[in-house]
């Protein structure tokens, strides 16, 4: 993970930084913000996690536009890090022809960027629906050209050049891997800062390591590697990953089912509780009062945490 003691700037200054350099950054998902700050390099605000945390339902197209906005904003209030927010296929997209899809990203790139994240995701899949980590089928994918004008349209409008733009591409399971390069390719030369290449197949773990070397030695620009637990990714240790190259990793579905897990311990030890008449669990909630930053309210009336320049130093690869 990077070191994050010297004054980098803003959370987008310090993201960019940390791509620039090639140094293997961490980024795990939003529900934990506040608790995993000091672990991470960035906060990953996904549609399948947003989607939990605010409805209790997976991503299957529930959440719009203004409810990802209005959480993104939340979220960067709350932490020092970069945001990585997921603008899915650009909400609303494909509705009405080729003007659309460049008017939806235009508002997407542009409202996200107000919210003040550092990175944002747009996919070349054919519909908003969760991806082959959760669901295990793929949505099929849109033409590369359809996907080079949201990627054109959203370098035109973002106002800060730090803002960093993710493409996402499914392709490997739709045209397999050369295809799956050379849309990478055309991505970058588009713009994008970033390149994530989902859910390789996996016949089993060394062929889908394999691939993913393969899609990592082709290309130049900064790639992304989606680490979901119980997702279709194989294993792979840190040194493994920064020899393939990859300048970002995401965790994005571990915070999310553990914190499922906690609240289903908690509800039954609570429902124990009462069956025995006994006191409830006030030590575990003292216990957890620096993770939630009690103690910081309680001193400075804020719930503000540390920006970049003071989150402690971390090990870096």
């Amino acid at each position: 993970m990077a070191d994050q003691s010297s004054d980098t700037g803003t959370p987008r200054q310090h993201l960019r930084a940390l791509l620039d350099g090639r140094r293997l950054s961490f980024a795990s998902v939003d529900p934990a913000a506040r608790a995993l700050q000091p672990e991470f390099d960035a906060i990953y605000m996904g549609g399948f996690d947003t989607s939990a945390a605010l409805l209790g339902n997976p991503e299957i197209a529930l959440l719009g536009e203004t409810a990802m906005i209005e959480h993104a904003q939340r979220i960067v209030a709350s932490v020092g890090l970069p945001v990585i927010a997921d603008a899915n296929i650009g909400y609303g997209v494909g509705y009405g022809g080729a003007l659309d899809v460049v008017q939806d990203v235009e508002r997407i790139v542009r409202d996200y960027e107000q919210a003040g994240i550092a990175a944002l995701q747009l996919h070349d899949t054919a519909s908003p629906q969760s991806g082959r980590h959760t669901s295990g089928k793929s949505k099929g994918v849109i033409p590369v050209d359809q996907m080079l004008s949201k990627l054109q349209a959203a370098v035109a409008t973002r106002t800060d050049p730090d803002l960093v733009l993710i493409a996402r591409t499914e392709a490997l399971a739709e045209e397999g891997i050369d295809a799956t390069i050379e849309r990478a390719r055309r991505y970058a030369e588009a713009g994008a800062d970033v390149v994530w290449v989902e859910a390789p197949r996996q016949t089993n773990a060394a062929d889908a390591r394999a691939q993913l070397a393969r899609t990592a030695l082709a290309l130049d620009t900064p790639l992304l590697l989606n680490l979901a637990q119980h997702g279709h990714a194989p294993a792979l240790d840190v040194e493994r990953i920064h020899r393939m190259r990859f300048a970002l990793v995401l965790f994005p579905l571990g915070a999310t089912l553990a914190l499922a897990a906690e609240l289903r311990a908690e509800a039954a030890a609570a429902q124990s509780a009462l069956r025995a008449a006994t006191p409830g669990a006030r030590g575990a909630m003292l216990q957890q009062r620096p993770r939630l930053h009690f103690d910081t309210f309680a001193d400075t009336g804020s719930l503000r945490t540390p920006g970049i320049a003071d989150a402690p130093p971390l090990p870096h690869h």
